[in-house]
Parts: C-alpha cells; structure tokens; sequence
C-alpha cells in the first residue's frame, strides 16, 4: 500500500496533541508536529522526498531549494528521487537565516540558481513566512519559481498561490489552532507549556530574562 504523509507522521509519531505549545511563529497550539521524529529515520524522511518528487515530476525542474535546517533534509531527498524518476540530475540548495531572520543563499549557491527553474519546498507552514523569503531569495538571484511544495500546509486561509505567488500544492493540510499570546487559552487554563519540542523552551527563557 502506498505511503500518504499521515501515514509517515504516525509511524513516526511526530504528531502530537493536547499539551501547549510554542510554534515557530511564536503562536501558542494544541497541536504540535514534531518534523524532527521523521528525520531520524532515513527511510522515512526518503520517503517524503518520494512524495514530493512524484507530486511534481511532470514539471521543468533543474533545482530544488529550501530553507535550513529541517529544509536541507527535504531538498536532499526530493531532488534525489526527482533525478531517478527523471533519469537526470537535480541539485539540491538550501538557504540560511540571517540575524534579521531573512533566508538567503550563501556556499555560493545563488550562482546555481541563476537562470536555472527551481522548486521551493519547506516542511510546514503557519504564516507561509519563512518559505516565501525563500521564493525572495531565487528570485533575487535571477531563478525562476517553478512551484512551491509544502509538506504539512497548517494554515490553507491564508498560505495558498496567491499569498507565494507561485504554483503550490501541499502533501497534506491539517488547520491547526494556533493562538497569539496574549489571546492563547490555554496560558489561560493555565497548561504548563511543553519545553520538550516545539519553542516553548526558548519562550520561558525569554520570558524569565524579562
């Protein structure tokens, strides 16, 4: 039987719910994915990159690019099985955060891009922020956007072609509740906030320095 995303999320049990957590976007959720429990496992993490890869195999791709850290994974593997089914070679790119928590090209990878038809890809969205500073950053080096794949799509109102301005399509969707702080119900039930995974660890810190 053939592998969907939530079929990997459970087998990996990166999935978790009802506990509090700090997203990357600083949103509180009772839903968390734990991408880095799939990475671990090599046969997992491939097995994404197959997804991805398959999702877009009838497109004009020469490279795929995402952003740091978790993105480096995906890159590696959707390119790798984008160049077996193929029977070509994709490159595989990463961008890095600068201190202004931009995504930019460094190693000398937006020389690659130049000219070249790339595929942008992230693991999850929230805000779509972190993924279009990628799509920025190809464009500003002279690639073109090909299309946008996504692993784990948390918030389809608002992250969707018209918001990255490119083609886009996601390997799952699952609306996740996320709060601002000062609106979050459950720092008002009072739920301890989980410092194992997720930010919440970072979030206290900064929280006790003030």
């Amino acid at each position: 039987m053939k592998k969907n995303i939530f079929d990997i999320l459970k087998k990996t049990k990166a999935l978790i719910d009802n506990d509090h957590f700090v997203l990357t976007s600083g949103k509180h959720s009772p839903i968390y994915i734990n991408k880095d429990a799939i990475y671990i496992h090599t046969q997992e993490a491939s097995a994404v990159g197959k997804l991805f890869a398959e999702k877009f195999k009838n497109l004009q791709i020469d490279i795929v690019a995402a952003p740091a850290l978790g993105g480096i994974i995906l890159s590696q593997w959707t390119a790798y099985h984008l160049s077996k089914l193929k029977g070509e070679e994709i490159l595989s790119v990463y961008t890095e955060k600068t201190i202004d928590k931009n995504q930019i090209f460094t190693r000398g990878y937006d020389k690659l891009i130049k000219g070249k038809k790339v595929l942008v890809i992230e693991d999850l969205t929230t805000t779509g922020g972190s993924v279009k500073k990628v799509i920025d950053s190809v464009r500003e080096a002279g690639g073109k956007v090909i299309a946008v794949g996504v692993m784990i799509n948390r918030n389809p109102k608002e992250v969707n072609e018209k918001f990255l301005t490119a083609k886009f399509k996601s390997l799952g969707t699952l609306p996740v509740v996320a709060y601002e702080e000062k609106n979050c119900i459950l720092c008002k039930k009072q739920i301890p906030i989980n410092t194992s995974v997720g930010h919440g660890k970072k979030y206290l810190e900064s929280k006790n320095k003030n």
